[in-house]
């Protein structure tokens, strides 16, 4: 069983890696038009871009994490996985509060679905850690 959990781990991270780059190259662009038909002005259009490219750049990096730890355990390595765990949590934490908050919207199950995967990878007995 846990050689299945560090490939879904791995899994996990793939599915994270690949939504920070649509977060990051296809969905500013139809934010930032979106912005701009709103007349927001440039400082906030500014500011916005920036925070929206570091949320991508946080996305990957936690995908790169996970992958890593669940790497190192492929190869036989015992590597604490709570940093993935920890991750797991705040992906279906932040899911699942944007997707009550936008009205059940299930565009943010993209955050639910990595998150639960990668929880259930990173729930292995103490004995396996």
């Amino acid at each position: 069983m846990s050689r299945v959990k560090n490939i879904v781990g791995m899994i996990a991270g793939g599915v994270m890696a690949l939504s920070s780059g649509a977060h990051s190259f296809l969905g500013w662009p139809v934010v930032e038009t979106r912005l701009k038909a709103a007349a927001v002005p440039p400082d906030l259009l500014t500011g916005m871009n920036i925070i929206w490219q570091f949320g991508g750049l946080a996305m990957l990096t936690f995908a790169l994490i996970a992958m890593t730890l669940f790497l190192k355990r492929l190869r036989g390595e015992l590597v604490t996985l709570l940093p993935a765990a920890i991750i797991a949590v705040a992906y279906v934490a932040v899911g699942a509060w944007a997707f009550f908050t936008a009205d059940f919207e299930p565009f943010y199950f993209i955050f639910i679905v990595p998150g639960l995967l990668l929880a259930f990878a990173s729930l292995l007995r103490e004995n396996e850690i």
